[in-house]
Protein backbone atom coordinates (compact mmCIF):
# COMPACT_ATOMS: atom_id res chain seq x y z
CA UNK A 1 0.00 0.00 0.00
CA UNK A 2 3.06 2.20 0.73
CA UNK A 3 4.69 1.60 -2.66
CA UNK A 4 1.18 2.45 -4.42
CA UNK A 5 0.81 5.97 -2.95
CA UNK A 6 4.77 6.52 -3.11
CA UNK A 7 4.43 5.84 -7.14
CA UNK A 8 1.13 8.00 -7.00
CA UNK A 9 2.98 10.90 -5.55
CA UNK A 10 6.08 10.12 -7.94
CA UNK A 11 4.12 10.09 -10.74
CA UNK A 12 1.99 13.45 -10.32
CA UNK A 13 5.62 15.02 -9.31
CA UNK A 14 5.14 15.40 -6.13
CA UNK A 15 8.59 15.15 -3.84
CA UNK A 16 7.49 13.82 -0.87
CA UNK A 17 7.89 10.21 1.06
CA UNK A 18 5.28 8.18 2.36
CA UNK A 19 5.38 6.84 5.76
CA UNK A 20 2.40 4.99 6.48
CA UNK A 21 -0.65 4.13 4.59
CA UNK A 22 -4.31 2.99 5.59
CA UNK A 23 -7.80 2.39 4.33
CA UNK A 24 -10.46 4.45 5.35
CA UNK A 25 -14.28 5.38 4.11
CA UNK A 26 -16.47 8.61 5.47
CA UNK A 27 -17.63 8.85 8.25
CA UNK A 28 -20.89 7.45 9.25
CA UNK A 29 -20.00 4.91 7.03
CA UNK A 30 -20.31 1.49 9.00
CA UNK A 31 -23.62 2.92 10.59
CA UNK A 32 -25.38 3.78 7.58
CA UNK A 33 -24.70 0.55 5.81
CA UNK A 34 -26.08 -1.45 8.66
CA UNK A 35 -28.96 0.82 8.63
CA UNK A 36 -29.40 0.42 5.11
CA UNK A 37 -28.94 -3.79 5.42
CA UNK A 38 -32.09 -3.55 8.15
CA UNK A 39 -34.91 -1.07 5.95
CA UNK A 40 -33.77 -3.72 2.64
CA UNK A 41 -33.97 -6.89 5.07
CA UNK A 42 -37.37 -5.42 5.63
CA UNK A 43 -38.67 -4.19 2.10
CA UNK A 44 -36.63 -7.56 0.52
CA UNK A 45 -38.40 -9.31 3.52
CA UNK A 46 -41.76 -9.09 2.16
CA UNK A 47 -41.10 -10.54 -1.02
CA UNK A 48 -39.15 -13.51 0.73
CA UNK A 49 -36.26 -15.77 -0.77
CA UNK A 50 -33.86 -14.39 -3.18
CA UNK A 51 -36.15 -10.69 -3.19
CA UNK A 52 -34.52 -10.46 0.83
CA UNK A 53 -31.27 -11.01 -0.34
CA UNK A 54 -31.82 -8.52 -3.04
CA UNK A 55 -33.43 -6.32 -0.33
CA UNK A 56 -30.41 -6.30 1.97
CA UNK A 57 -27.84 -5.73 -0.94
CA UNK A 58 -29.56 -2.83 -2.23
CA UNK A 59 -30.05 -1.08 0.96
CA UNK A 60 -26.28 -1.38 1.89
CA UNK A 61 -25.32 -0.47 -1.49
CA UNK A 62 -27.72 2.44 -1.58
CA UNK A 63 -26.50 3.72 1.86
CA UNK A 64 -23.02 3.53 0.85
CA UNK A 65 -24.01 5.61 -2.05
CA UNK A 66 -25.82 7.98 -0.31
CA UNK A 67 -22.93 8.10 2.68
CA UNK A 68 -20.21 9.18 0.25
CA UNK A 69 -21.93 11.63 -1.11
CA UNK A 70 -23.37 13.29 1.48
CA UNK A 71 -19.81 13.37 2.74
CA UNK A 72 -17.90 14.74 -0.61
CA UNK A 73 -15.87 11.53 -0.10
CA UNK A 74 -15.58 8.78 -2.10
CA UNK A 75 -16.68 5.42 -0.32
CA UNK A 76 -13.39 4.01 -0.33
CA UNK A 77 -10.21 5.57 0.14
CA UNK A 78 -6.57 5.02 0.82
CA UNK A 79 -4.58 7.50 3.13
CA UNK A 80 -1.06 8.08 3.11
CA UNK A 81 1.39 10.20 5.33
CA UNK A 82 4.63 11.44 5.33
CA UNK A 83 6.26 13.78 8.21
CA UNK A 84 4.77 16.94 6.54
CA UNK A 85 1.68 15.73 4.99
CA UNK A 86 -1.45 13.41 4.79
CA UNK A 87 -2.86 12.45 1.09
CA UNK A 88 -6.21 10.67 0.28
CA UNK A 89 -6.98 9.39 -2.80
CA UNK A 90 -9.87 7.37 -3.51
CA UNK A 91 -9.23 3.70 -3.79
CA UNK A 92 -9.47 1.06 -6.36
CA UNK A 93 -7.55 -1.47 -4.41
CA UNK A 94 -5.13 -2.23 -1.66
CA UNK A 95 -2.32 -2.32 -4.27
CA UNK A 96 -3.08 -0.81 -7.19
CA UNK A 97 -1.68 3.02 -7.79
CA UNK A 98 -4.42 4.89 -6.67
CA UNK A 99 -5.01 7.86 -9.60
CA UNK A 100 -7.64 10.74 -8.16
CA UNK A 101 -6.31 12.38 -5.38
CA UNK A 102 -9.32 13.51 -3.10
CA UNK A 103 -7.34 15.81 -0.51
CA UNK A 104 -3.74 16.72 0.45
CA UNK A 105 -4.03 18.87 3.45
CA UNK A 106 -0.15 19.96 5.56
CA UNK A 107 0.07 18.17 9.00
CA UNK A 108 1.42 21.65 10.76
CA UNK A 109 -1.47 23.34 11.83
CA UNK A 110 -3.68 19.80 11.88
CA UNK A 111 -5.46 18.80 14.98
CA UNK A 112 -5.95 15.19 15.03
CA UNK A 113 -8.58 13.54 17.09
CA UNK A 114 -9.23 10.09 17.04
CA UNK A 115 -12.86 8.21 18.81
CA UNK A 116 -13.24 4.89 19.28
CA UNK A 117 -16.65 3.34 17.88
CA UNK A 118 -17.54 -0.62 18.56
CA UNK A 119 -16.03 -1.45 15.16
CA UNK A 120 -14.33 1.46 13.46
CA UNK A 121 -11.89 4.08 14.74
CA UNK A 122 -12.99 7.47 13.85
CA UNK A 123 -9.90 9.96 12.64
CA UNK A 124 -10.83 13.53 12.49
CA UNK A 125 -8.33 15.82 10.41
CA UNK A 126 -9.19 19.34 11.67
CA UNK A 127 -7.16 22.45 10.54
CA UNK A 128 -6.87 24.52 13.30
CA UNK A 129 -7.05 27.76 11.22
CA UNK A 130 -10.21 27.44 9.72
CA UNK A 131 -11.88 24.06 11.60
CA UNK A 132 -12.48 22.78 8.35
CA UNK A 133 -12.32 18.64 9.17
CA UNK A 134 -12.01 15.86 7.16
CA UNK A 135 -13.86 12.96 8.92
CA UNK A 136 -12.52 9.43 8.23
CA UNK A 137 -13.75 6.29 9.77
CA UNK A 138 -10.86 3.12 9.44
CA UNK A 139 -12.14 -0.67 10.15
CA UNK A 140 -10.26 -2.38 13.15
CA UNK A 141 -9.24 -5.22 11.22
CA UNK A 142 -5.59 -5.07 10.69
CA UNK A 143 -5.43 -5.69 6.58
CA UNK A 144 -6.97 -2.17 6.38
CA UNK A 145 -3.85 -0.92 8.19
CA UNK A 146 -6.13 2.26 9.25
CA UNK A 147 -4.78 1.92 13.27
CA UNK A 148 -1.04 1.87 11.72
CA UNK A 149 -1.83 5.47 9.95
CA UNK A 150 -4.26 6.84 13.04
CA UNK A 151 -1.12 5.93 15.29
CA UNK A 152 1.43 7.84 13.17
CA UNK A 153 -0.57 10.87 12.49
CA UNK A 154 -2.40 11.07 16.64
CA UNK A 155 0.16 8.74 18.54
CA UNK A 156 -0.07 5.90 21.35
CA UNK A 157 -2.08 7.60 23.84
CA UNK A 158 -4.80 9.32 21.82
CA UNK A 159 -5.54 5.57 19.98
CA UNK A 160 -5.36 3.93 23.51
CA UNK A 161 -7.22 6.83 24.71
CA UNK A 162 -10.15 6.65 22.15
CA UNK A 163 -9.94 2.54 22.60
CA UNK A 164 -10.82 2.76 26.35
CA UNK A 165 -13.82 5.04 25.66
CA UNK A 166 -14.34 3.14 23.30
CA UNK A 167 -15.02 -0.14 25.83
CA UNK A 168 -16.23 2.13 28.67
CA UNK A 169 -19.54 3.35 26.46
CA UNK A 170 -19.56 -0.66 25.03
Amino acid sequence: MIRAVQAALDDRGINDTIVEVGQFSPRGMSGSMFAGFMVGDEVGGALGGVGEAVGDAAGILGAREATAHSSGLPPQMIVGASDSMVYGFRMRSRRAEPHDLVFQVPRAGLDVKVHGRVNVRVLELIDERTDSKIELEGSRLPITHSHDLIKFLAGDAAVNAADAQSAEDA
